[in-house]
Parts: C-alpha cells; structure tokens; sequence
C-alpha cells in the first residue's frame, strides 16, 4: 500500500471511533465498560478472556486512558503483532508509555510467560484492517496478512525470553510535533539494547531543518531503512550532507528525490565573480559525494525523481551508479533534461527489467523516441505500467513506438494524455493496444481537433469524436473503457476527463 492509501484508511478509521460515540453502544461495548470500571477485576479477568476479545477492551481502555489494565493487556496480548501505530493519534504520548511500561514488565522477566505470544511492536501507520476485524465492522475489506490469534500448544510450557521487534516509521515534516515522539521511542529502545530490536524501515522528510534530522538519525541503525522519501526545497550541498547517511543504509531498496535545485543563472548578477565560482565548485563537490554514496546503495528496486534540476546535463552520471536492474522509475516535472540526458536514459542497461516507467513533464518534443522504442521492446516482457504524459510527444513520434506498445503483454495502466495528438493518432494508439488482455486503466489526450483557438473544449465536437471511438472499440470487439484528458485551461485552469 502506499502512503496516502494507509493515511486514508488510518483517518477513516479514526472517523469511525469518533461516530461511534453517537451511535447505541454494541452488547461487546457495554460489557467492555462494565468490565473497566473495575480496574482489578479487569485485570485478573485477562487469564480467561477469549483472544477475539482483547482488541475491542484495549480500545476501549486506550480511548479512555485506562492504564493499568493497558499495561496488564500488552502483558497478556494472544497475538504476534500489537499494531499500535493505527491509534497513536488518538490519546497521545502519556497512553503510548503506559503501554511500554507494561512491556517493560515482560522485558524484566528472566523467563518468558507461556502466553506471551507478541513479536512484534509495530508503531507504523498501519494495522487499521486489524483493528477493525477485531472491532466488529463487517463491512470492511480485511486484509489476509492480518495477524490472528496463536494459542501454544502446551499452555503451561514456559519459553526463554524471545527479542522483541519494533517497527518505527521516521516521519519528518516542518512542524516538529512528532519530534517528541521519535526521541522518546528512540531513547527507550536504546535503553533496552539486548532485548528488543528497533527497526525502522522508512524515513520520510518534508521541509525540516538539517539540525532535526541528524538528531534522530544518529541515533538509529540506517541498514534497517528500506525506504526514502525526501520532499524538500534542498540545494546541492544540503544533499550532499545527507548523503553521509544514505550511504549507510545499505538495505535501501526505494529511493524518492523531490526539488533538489541547483544555482540557476539569474543568481550570477546577484554574485560576485569568485563567490559565483566557489558555490559552483560546493555543487560540484557536493554531487561527486552524492554519487559515491550511491555508489553504496546495492538494494534500489525503485526511484523516483520530481524536478530533479541538478541532473540537468549528469543523469548520466546518477545512472551509472545504479547497482542493480530497477524495477520502477518515475521522473516527472523535469523540462530541463538536454537531449544528451534522455538518450543515456533510455540506453540505461539497468532499464532493462522494468515493471513501470513513468515519465511526465518532460521535453520530448524534436526528440526521436528511437531510443525509448528500443527500451519498450527489452523490457516488453516485464513492462506493467507505462505513463508519457505531458511529455511534448507529437503525431509523427508517435508512429517509433506503435508497434512494440502491441507486444508489452504485462501492460495494465498505459497513460499517454496531455499530448499534442490528432483524432488519427488516438484511433492507431486504440488499434495497437487492443489486443492487450491485461490492460485496466487506459488514458489518451482529447484530440487536437476538439479544441477551440482560444484553448478551451468543443463539447459538440468531443462528443462527435467520443462516438467515433466507441464505434471503433465496437469494431475491435474487446469490451474496454478508455479515458480522455484535456488539457488544462488557460482561462480557468481546469482540466475534465471524459470516458
């Protein structure tokens, strides 16, 4: 799942609890506050309680700011995986540690309990299809790798004390709320070194100051990071500093790169003439230690780049350090890459097994696409998701890649919109495409000859042409849905999709 798709089931989730307040309380809910507002009784009913059970009564307790049956649950929880990270925003830190007191109890112990079966901490923005199983909402779509219940099959035997897994996401933005947070789950995973492991697999950075991160980042194990983000404003040097960490995680498989700049040339009037030379020597200082810190990274299946100026005339450089075939590439909103650029892109050996390409905003026009359609033919086997929008690309180029676009099989999502094409163009693109059985999600741009002068839809004239390309996939006789997009408008600066 990607990130908006967890934040969106997290704060629907949430939304949920919150209506749950103004609905009649279920016959599990009430016995739940029955059995909490004697806190003792609570906790020595928890040796009898059913596993299905203990889910419902910790959100009730966690909602409420129960503590101590909290810390007597985290002792006894029937389950491998306590996903803990789905309801952090709720009550906050001072309910987070009661839970991690209760922990401490169990990390205290020479010997393990017998029904002690939790592994795993996870603290992620994940775990709501547990919650929700657990809760009684029917309605939802439970995922298959939610954790169950595990009953030992000799419930007196007693295990040595197994380490404990927490799973932290580091999540940086410009406010420094969560600061707090991440030092406080840090401090006490070092203090507990030995018996349980912290494992922090992504880092996400969104505007922060240098200073914020290096605090946190000290003080983690960076081979565990899978996955990084990085959404900010940064000039060269600044990620050159943060590429002393990157080369560390050595485990790093997706790699997100958003507006790193570089000196534009309106700067030099403002510089003196050996100011001007000096930063320019700092760039390139600082890009030769991005590209050996790359150089470390063995691991990256994916990479995505938005506006990614200071490659303008060096993509080269970035793709050879590239260690292994990727499998997904995205670069969008980056006008700037020369000619020179494009073709070392498309001639990349480590293009050769790609799964998705995805290229928007870039400068294709009086470019030939021949080096694109020979990359199309090698990865034809692999190749599932391909986008070239707002690319420039025109009627003529178009006709370099029509036919390999018939043998990518694996095709599923193919976007193409936002270009400059004739109704001609689109109906070639349909006929190409029709025998492509896997293919969901097809988007085209609103032919050229739907447009007025002054920029904006002929809607008699659209609806002229929808009706010749519905006959068209008529008479290809493949049940299929396409998409057109228009381009945006000057005058209002909306764009519509019509199917």
């Amino acid at each position: 799942q990607t990130q908006s798709q967890q934040t969106f089931q997290r704060d629907s989730f949430l939304s949920t609890l919150k209506m749950d307040s103004q609905t009649p309380p279920t016959l599990l809910q009430l016995a739940g506050e029955s059995l909490l507002r004697d806190q003792a009784s609570a906790i020595a009913a928890l040796d009898y309680l059913p596993a299905e059970l203990f889910p419902p009564l910790f959100i009730q307790a966690y909602r409420r700011r129960i503590c101590e049956p909290l810390k007597a649950m985290v002792q006894a929880w029937p389950f491998t995986v306590l996903p803990l990270g789905g309801l952090l925003q709720l009550p906050g830190l001072m309910v987070l540690k009661s839970v991690l007191d209760g922990l401490d109890n169990l990390l205290a112990q020479e010997v393990r309990p017998s029904r002690w079966k939790l592994r795993v901490l996870d603290l992620r923005s994940t775990g709501t299809n547990f919650w929700r199983m657990w809760c009684g909402d029917s309605t939802w779509n439970c995922s298959q790798k939610v954790p169950v219940a595990v009953h030992s099959s000799s419930p007196n035997q007693e295990h040595p004390l197994a380490p404990l897994e927490v799973f932290l996401d580091l999540n940086f933005n410009e406010r420094d709320d969560g600061d707090e947070f991440l030092k406080y789950i840090i401090q006490w995973a070092q203090q507990r070194e030995g018996l349980l492991h912290l494992c922090c697999k992504a880092l996400r950075i969104s505007e922060v100051p240098s200073q914020r991160l290096s605090e946190v980042l000290d003080r983690v194990q960076l081979d565990c990071i899978q996955e990084v983000e990085v959404n900010c404003t940064w000039d060269l040097p600044t990620l050159g500093t943060f590429a002393l960490y990157l080369g560390q995680m050595s485990n790093l498989q997706r790699l997100s790169l958003s507006h790193i700049h570089v000196l534009a040339e309106e700067e030099q009037e403002w510089e003196g003439e050996e100011d001007w030379e000096r930063k320019q020597q700092e760039e390139q200082r600082s890009f030769s230690q991005f590209l050996s810190q790359m150089l470390r990274l063995h691991h990256i299946r994916d990479l995505n780049m938005d506006c990614p100026s200071f490659l303008q005339g060096r993509l080269d450089q970035m793709l050879r350090c590239l260690q292994t075939p990727l499998d997904n590439l995205s670069i969008i909103h980056c006008q700037m890459l020369t000619h020179s650029d494009l073709t070392h892109l498309f001639q990349c050996p480590n293009l050769r097994q790609l799964k998705s390409l995805y290229l928007f905003r870039l400068s294709l026009e009086d470019f030939s696409l021949e080096p694109l359609r020979a990359l199309l033919e090698a990865v034809a086997p692999t190749l599932q998701d391909l986008g070239l929008d707002n690319c420039g690309i025109g009627d003529s180029q178009v006709e370099a890649i029509l036919p390999v676009l018939s043998r990518c099989q694996q095709l599923r999502v193919f976007t193409i919109s936002m270009n400059n094409f004739s109704v001609a163009t689109v109906e070639k693109l349909l006929r190409h495409t029709a025998d492509l059985c896997n293919l969901e999600f097809e988007l085209y741009p609103v032919p050229r000859e739907c447009y007025r002068i002054q920029g904006t839809v002929n809607e008699e004239r659209l609806a002229q042409i929808r009706a010749e390309l519905k006959a068209i996939l008529r008479e290809l006789g493949q049940p299929r849905t396409i998409y057109l997009y228009s381009k945006c408008c000057h005058t209002c600066s909306n764009s519509d999709i019509y199917d």
